[in-house]
């Protein structure tokens, strides 16, 4: 009887709530037949990941102006993907989602497959995904457990085990609360519901349309849960980049290796990240270094770049790299942390 009350409830909130949102199509387009396009909802999920809605919209509309299809993402360079892609982090997504377009496009016939199995054995597509994708795309009844739903029903229930110990618990929930009916709006509305109502810091109970029955906030409880395990101390690295200038305008730049931190991405020449970096200039010149570092904090560990600057003649070979003349360079195509070089750096050469 709760499953159902709880389902009726947030359905009937979210006929009247739905966040307007790019990929989606909102309930009332649903029950006039319309449905949602696998390709709309694959990418804004991959996108999503680790990342905010109000960034990811204004990505998601320039690469479906510019490749409306899986089969026009799958014919696009990886080149002109991964510039697209820069500065939303999380390189691995693009490179993964790349690849997943070409297996759709060339072995799937540019159709998404429809199941949680079949999906799952995609590239970038981990269990999260798969079931949003078969449930928002297909009406397929699987569980969709992100940090919003895993927040709400934590509350919901009371769970008061850290995340780490009560998430096989919260995958069980999630697949009795699903209803057997409108399993993509039922998905959606409970993502909606932990994003719009169910904050972290500030949950707005009074306008919950589950807050009746809720566990955490009858015992006082709510903002206190999920509880998360403490997580170790980041770590930090550093590293040296070199950004030169030639006298026409051009850049030094290089696209780092397809694999690894940055893999595929333009950026400026640079040594390991580590404890103790070694210089290794890209280019003879006059080096200076700047008096202050960039910072920047990755997923498993903080990064702080030492920023060497030069201006070299137009006839200077480099060792690493290649130069880009200025029309086709862009500070745009740079992942965060170069574009931050890039600004350190920039007042210095534009004094010399």
């Amino acid at each position: 009887m709760r499953e159902l009350g709880f389902a009726d409830a947030l359905l009937g909130w979210y006929d009247s709530n739905a966040r307007d949102l790019p990929w989606r199509i909102g309930p009332g387009q649903i029950a006039a037949g319309d449905r949602p396009d696998p390709y709309r909802v694959w990418l804004s999920e991959i996108m999503l990941q680790q990342t905010t809605v109000v960034v990811v919209k204004d990505y998601f509309n320039r690469f479906t102006n510019r490749w409306p299809t899986v089969g026009a993402l799958a014919r696009a360079s990886d080149a002109d993907v991964m510039a697209q892609w820069a500065g939303l982090g999380y390189y691995a997504r693009a490179r993964n989602m790349v690849k997943c377009a070409h297996l759709i496009a060339g072995e799937h016939g540019g159709q998404f497959p429809q199941t949680y199995d079949a999906l799952l054995k995609l590239p970038g597509i981990g269990p999260y995904t798969a079931a949003a994708i078969a449930a928002i795309a297909h009406g397929a009844r699987d569980p969709v457990v992100d940090g919003n739903v895993e927040r709400v029903l934590s509350r919901y229930f009371a769970l008061q085990d850290t995340l780490n110990l009560t998430r096989p618990r919260i995958r069980e929930l999630a697949q009795s609360l699903t209803p057997p009916n409108r399993c993509g709006d039922y998905a959606q509305a409970i993502m909606d519901l932990g994003a719009t109502i169910c904050t972290p810091r500030t949950p707005q109970c009074p306008t919950c349309p589950v807050a009746q029955n809720c566990q955490a906030r009858a015992q006082g409880i709510q903002t206190e849960l999920p509880r998360k395990p403490i997580k170790p101390a980041k770590p930090t690295r550093f590293g040296i980049i070199y950004v030169a200038r030639r006298s026409d305008g051009a850049w030094l730049l290089e696209r780092r290796p397809p694999k690894g931190l940055l893999g595929g991405m333009l950026g400026w020449p640079g040594s390991d990240w580590g404890t103790s970096p070694q210089t290794s200039p890209p280019i003879n010149a006059d080096w200076h270094t700047l008096n202050s570092v960039v910072k920047h904090t990755f997923t498993h560990f903080h990064l702080q770049l030492s920023v060497q600057t030069a201006q070299v003649s137009h006839q200077t070979r480099p060792l690493q790299g290649n130069f880009v003349p200025a029309p086709e360079f862009q500070r745009s195509d740079l992942p965060t942390v170069m574009r931050k070089a890039y600004d350190a750096a920039l007042p210095m050469l534009q004094m010399n």
